[in-house]
C-alpha cells in the first residue's frame, strides 16, 4: 500500500514538474513573441499616422487657438512646448534642434507684441546653419514682425512668412542655412467670413518626418503626414 502511495506521489510530482516546465516555456515563448512584435511594429511618434524612417525625425506643430489656448510643438516623440506644460507665450514659440542628432538645443518665445525687434532679430541670427527650427504662432505676431525677421525665416525655407498678416496663424519647420522650400508650413488667414473663432482663424498645423541634417547637403526627402 505504501509502495503504491509512493508511486502515486512520484507520478503526481512528475506531472506537476512537466506542467510547470511547459508553462515556463510557454511564458518565455510569449515574451519572445511580444518582443518580436514590438520590434516589428514600433509606435508612431508625435501622434503621426506612420513611423518615421531611422534617418528622419517625427514632428507635429500646431499654432495657438485665438489668444486663449497656446500652441504645441512635439519633436521626436516628446512634447517640447505646450499650453499644458505652461511654457508657451504670445508671440513666436520656437524650438531649436540639432539637425544631426536630434538633441533639443533650446526653446523660447519671441515677444512679437511688446518685445524689442532688435532682440528678436539677434536671437534668430544666432541660430547656426544646419539646425532644425520649429515655430508656432500664438496670438497676433505681426506687431513687431519686421522685414528683417521675415527674411531670416525665408532663409530657413519659409515661403509663407512674407504673407502673414494681423491675427493670422502660422506654423513652420525648416532648416537654418538653406533657402530650399520647406514642406512643413501652414498659414490660416484671418478672415471675418471664415474665422473659426470670433475674430480669429482656425489653428494651423503641420506634421510628418523631417530628414536629419547631412554634412555637405541634405540627401533625404521630407515625409509630410497625409492628415495635415
Amino acid at each position: 500500500m505504501r509502495h503504491r502511495t509512493a508511486l502515486h506521489l512520484t507520478a503526481v510530482t512528475v506531472v506537476l514538474l512537466i506542467t510547470w516546465g511547459i508553462s515556463i516555456n510557454l511564458f518565455g515563448a510569449q515574451e519572445k513573441a511580444n518582443d518580436i512584435l514590438a520590434t516589428r511594429a514600433p509606435v508612431p511618434k508625435c501622434s503621426l499616422s506612420r513611423v518615421c524612417p531611422p534617418d528622419h525625425f517625427a514632428l507635429y506643430v500646431t499654432s495657438g487657438a485665438a489668444d486663449i489656448v497656446g500652441p504645441k510643438i512635439c519633436f521626436n516623440g516628446k512634447i517640447i512646448m505646450s499650453h499644458v506644460l505652461n511654457n508657451v507665450k504670445p508671440g513666436l514659440n520656437i524650438v531649436v534642434v540639432n539637425g544631426e542628432n536630434g538633441a533639443v538645443e533650446k526653446s523660447d518665445s519671441l515677444n512679437m507684441k511688446t518685445g524689442n525687434p532688435e532682440d528678436n532679430l539677434a536671437y534668430l541670427k544666432e541660430i547656426k546653419a544646419g539646425m532644425i527650427i520649429l515655430v508656432a504662432s500664438f496670438d497676433d505676431v505681426t506687431t513687431k514682425m519686421t522685414n528683417e525677421v521675415r527674411e531670416i525665416f525665408v532663409g530657413m525655407g519659409s515661403t509663407l512668412i512674407q504673407s502673414v498678416k494681423r491675427r493670422d496663424n502660422w506654423v513652420f519647420a525648416g532648416r537654418a542655412g538653406t533657402k530650399i522650400k520647406s514642406l512643413f508650413e501652414q498659414r490660416t488667414v484671418n478672415n471675418e467670413k471664415t474665422n473659426t473663432y470670433e475674430g480669429w482663424p482656425g489653428v494651423a498645423e503641420v506634421g510628418g518626418c523631417f530628414p536629419r541634417t547631412v554634412t555637405d547637403r541634405n540627401l533625404k526627402e521630407p515625409l509630410v503626414d497625409s492628415r495635415m
